[in-house]
């Protein structure tokens, strides 16, 4: 599930992010391409999020296979409740309201 990833991968550039989630999904991890949020890095648009238990098993994996990361991060979206908004936006009905206000979150 999404709410268990509470690790965070920026990027310089989204080529890295594509090829790092190619990289760890063959591996067997769990991860996911999200959109970077700005107050991390206003680098790339892409983050990718996995397990933050496994950093220390991810970073040598992604640099053996000469993926360029900006940073990792533990990160736990600024919301209480991340995973009933990320739920919400897959309602078709609630995608398009979701939609009109401009992408904005509002709780």
């Amino acid at each position: 599930m999404v709410e268990e990833m509470d690790g965070l991968i920026t990027f310089y550039n989204s080529y890295h992010a594509i090829r790092a989630e190619k990289v760890l999904r063959s591996a067997g991890y769990r991860v996911s391409l999200i959109p970077g949020p700005r107050e991390l890095s206003p680098n790339c648009g892409v983050a990718l999020r996995f397990l933050y238990a496994h950093s220390e098993e991810v970073l040598p994996l992604l640099s053996g296979n000469k993926v360029e990361i900006e940073a990792m991060h533990e990160y736990r979206p600024r919301t209480a409740n991340w995973p009933e908004i990320a739920a919400s936006t897959e309602d078709p009905v609630r995608r398009l309201r979701f939609n009109r206000l401009g992408g904005k979150r509002f709780l």
